[in-house]
């Protein structure tokens, strides 16, 4: 008969995250730590940490250009679009790193040069799980 084991807990009872189950954290933490490493396309970066600032930047954006754009002229807004050129070499970066997960160059971004494949082809790249274990680009990002 299998011992029925219970999960690790602090003193307040709380779960305690144990090796095979890395802590999550909060969503600004991803998204602050790709800006921390705006220009490094060394590593991998995993799943979690791109989509959140994929996801974070759209937002961001869509507000500055609601809050500056001019709607009637279809303008983004002087604010919107330094926003986006501010963020366009973290956004490379990081999308080297998320290719470097999958086994795959940073070049391959340029893929998404081709209309309309090119960006299908990279939100598959984009969407794949990460190759387990090390490869060519290092150890495995934590959990994502």
């Amino acid at each position: 008969m299998a011992a029925i084991t219970r999960p690790a807990r602090d003193r307040a009872d709380r779960p305690v995250a144990s090796a095979h189950q890395p802590p999550q954290g909060k969503p600004m933490d991803g998204y602050l730590a790709v800006w921390k490493k705006y220009a490094d396309f060394n590593g991998r970066a995993n799943r979690r940490e791109f989509w959140t600032f994929v996801l974070i930047n759209i937002v961001i954006g869509m507000v500055l250009v609601g809050a500056t754009g001019d709607a009637a002229n279809d303008q983004p807004g002087l604010l919107a679009m330094l926003f986006y050129l501010a963020a366009l070499l973290p956004t490379i970066a990081v999308s080297a790193r998320r290719l470097h997960d999958t086994n795959r160059s940073g070049w391959w971004q340029l893929v998404s040069l081709v209309p309309v494949v090119g960006g299908l082809v990279m939100l598959v790249l984009y969407l794949l799980s990460g190759t387990p274990g090390a490869n060519r680009f290092g150890e495995p990002p934590a959990a994502g």
